[in-house]
């Protein structure tokens, strides 16, 4: 299982280990645009996945930020105790630097990051793990003690748009960047040595090379053969002329390595269906799960005032909690992939199917219930034949509400490598690409509006005539 960050180089790389592993005979699926480093880190150390490109900064500076390493040997030693292996370099630097609009820095004068002291008044906008990473922002901020305070997060390949709008004056990038060319960007000169250099490399799990010999010994073949002009030559091919990454691997391994390698690039129409099965996984097993537990909890908080006020309190909290947060902080008990996008979507289900149903159920007239105690039902009885069958329109309304929420919030599933139509939005985004974008947002809202014709027709079923007319009337 082959790893990538959430970015177009870290998924070159991934296609590239992907492809070399199948040429050596072994299997190999790529679980692309993860998200950041401690996600896909922790899905190596988890054994969740085997390997993923990452960069010798990165590790020094933010994985193993608090064990003071330096240099390829103190990194291995490191590494080893979390049972993790690192390749020799691939034959490039990635470092990190500061960039902002040619046209711009040579109207201030601005070549060197430590001149941006005198531009209290530019607006940054850095990628959001960059605001954060101990070799990002804060660091940077205090070695150049600079001044500016119109400082926001985004995402990196918005970035570049972001300068190209004139909406942000100065943003972080990767040196092998094809936007830096495209959008003529400056790159400001790291005149005080901040950045450390962030040589690529193979991350492995220890144990990969007694699992699959083959495999590694393929992934080894790449060290030392990639240098800097020829990953911002792929990066440009995929982000600029829109080039699939399998097609850029193949084409790579070919002429370098000599390997002929089969570049699957299945049509629209299939990635469609592939993604509309999995999309349709994570609603149906999340709101069916949300089923079973919120409509009992609905007739209990109904049935106990007091315990309702607690259950309705508590399912309200839920769907206040941000639902990529939510996603995050399912990683750690649940891994990555469908699993945790699964429960979140079940997490985020409860509240409309425990307040209709309660609201439902509170709402029935009181002569009503009085007329079925007469009648000498039971009080289960009364619930199945008189008190859910009148709740059933709020009820109904719930359920549809949560599907509706569902079909929409599972395309943040696959931030966490669980599929679905957030797949090819993600990666419309990534590349500056509409069609992908529509690829996953146009399904995904035919899906929910055949969610409210289907609920409609349930409702023809489920919900007395009785209680259909009078609403229409």
């Amino acid at each position: 299982m082959i790893g990538s960050k959430q970015f177009t180089e870290s998924v070159v790389l991934g296609e590239l280990a992907t492809a070399l592993v199948r040429a050596s005979g072994s299997a190999a699926e790529h679980r692309s645009q993860l998200g950041g480093t401690q996600v896909l880190w922790n899905a190596l150390v988890r054994g969740e996945i085997d390997v993923y490109p990452e960069y010798t900064g990165t590790l020094e500076q933010e994985i193993l930020k608090g064990e003071g390493v330096k240099g390829q040997a103190e990194l291995r030693r490191a590494l080893a105790s979390y049972g993790v292996v690192m390749s020799r370099p691939l034959g490039f630097n990635d470092t990190y630097a500061l960039g902002m609009k040619a046209a711009r820095a040579k109207t201030l004068g601005i070549r060197s990051i430590s001149d941006l002291n005198q531009h209290p008044e530019l607006r940054f906008g850095f990628t959001n793990e960059f605001m954060d990473r101990a070799d990002g922002w804060p660091g940077l901020k205090a070695r150049y003690a600079l001044p500016q305070q119109d400082v926001r997060g985004l995402d990196h390949d918005l970035a570049y748009r972001g300068l190209d709008a004139d909406t942000i004056d100065v943003t972080d990038l990767y040196s092998t960047d094809a936007d830096i060319s495209y959008y003529d960007i400056r790159v400001l000169q790291d005149d005080l040595n901040y950045f450390p250099v962030y040589d690529a490399v193979w991350l492995m799990r220890a144990d990969l090379k007694a699992r699959a010999p083959a495999a590694v010994a393929a992934l080894s073949r790449l060290e030392g053969k990639v240098d800097a002009r020829t990953m911002a030559a792929m990066n440009a091919r995929a982000k600029i002329q829109q080039v699939p990454e399998s097609r850029i691997a193949k084409d790579f391994l070919a002429m370098n390595l000599g390997l002929t390698v089969i570049a699957e690039e299945p049509g629209r129409g299939a990635r469609i269906l592939r993604r509309t099965e999995e999309h349709l996984g994570l609603v149906g097993v999340s709101l069916s799960a949300a089923l079973c537990v919120a409509l009992p909890l609905g007739v209990l908080s109904a049935r106990r005032p007091r315990l309702g006020a607690v259950l309705l309190g508590a399912t309200g909290v839920l769907q206040t909690i941000p639902s990529l947060a939510l996603l995050v902080f399912m990683i750690p008990l649940l891994g990555i992939g469908a699993p945790p996008a699964v429960a979140a979507l079940f997490l985020y289900s409860l509240l409309p199917i425990v307040r209709n149903t309660h609201t439902g159920l509170t709402g029935i007239p009181a002569p009503l219930r009085e007329s079925a105690e007469a009648l000498g039902l039971s009080p289960r009885a009364c619930l199945w034949h008189v008190e859910l069958p009148l709740a059933s329109p709020s009820i109904l309304a719930g359920i549809k509400t949560s599907a509706v929420i569902n079909v929409g919030t599972a395309t943040l599933g696959a931030v966490i490598g669980a599929g679905g139509y957030g797949q090819p939005i993600l990666t419309g985004i990534r590349l500056d690409n509409v069609g992908l974008i529509l690829e996953g947002a146009v399904p995904a809202a035919l899906l929910a509006v055949a969610v409210q014709g289907l609920f409609a027709e349930v409702e023809r079923w489920v919900v007395p005539l009785g209680l259909r007319l009078a609403r229409k009337d």
